[in-house]
């Protein structure tokens, strides 16, 4: 299972933080302890490790045997992060982390933080698409990208039908408003002289 998808720059400040467990302590405690044991880590040794100090925090395993693992890839500025358990296999979140960034790519042309910091709220829908309740739903990069393209579309379509002074994209004003003239389409006739008499 998925118990935790963060997103940090390399300052340690979180970008996306996402937790699918509850937690026992500080949502910052936790953040800054992964980021600590992720940025003392060499550049030339694997993008996962054993965390047996995070059972502080995310609350011990019911298995002995089993560890809290922390997988991560860096990407330019930023930390992606994955907090499993023994149930999921390191190098599968590793590509899913891969099919996470693709997914930003597309939508973002070229993802950045500042992307991360003024689109939050399509980076959360991004990640409900990959992942619901710390179980993997998709990993297909077209049907995340068409899933995140059709909502997006259905939000400009909300947005302009509930728009009274829209300028009519998407099917015109008329049409929209069941044959209701809007405010600046009045205002733009009379203007124009188009509705004058």
């Amino acid at each position: 299972m998925i118990h935790a998808v963060l997103i940090f720059n390399t300052s340690g400040i979180p970008r996306l933080t996402k937790f699918y467990t509850p937690l026992h302590q500080a949502q910052q405690t936790i953040v800054q302890k992964i980021f600590s044991l992720i940025s003392s880590r060499p550049a030339g040794l694997c993008n996962f490790l054993d965390a047996p100090e995070l059972e502080a925090f995310l609350g011990p395993q019911d298995d002995a045997d089993e560890r809290w693992r922390v997988v991560y890839r860096s990407y330019a500025t930023l930390y992606f992060v994955f907090v499993v358990d023994g149930a999921e296999s390191e190098l599968g979140i590793l590509d899913l982390i891969q099919v996470f960034v693709e997914s930003l790519d597309r939508t973002f042309e070229n993802v950045c933080e500042l992307d991360l910091v003024f689109h939050f709220d399509e980076v959360h829908h991004i990640l409900a698409e990959i992942i619901q309740g710390g179980l993997v739903l998709e990993t297909n990069v077209e049907e995340i990208d068409s899933s995140v393209q059709a909502a997006a579309k259905a939000r400009r379509e909300s947005f302009t039908s509930a728009n009274p002074l829209s300028l009519g994209v998407g099917g015109g004003a008329a049409s929209r408003n069941g044959g209701l003239q809007t405010p600046l389409g009045w205002l733009t006739g009379k203007i124009t002289g188009v509705g004058a008499r």
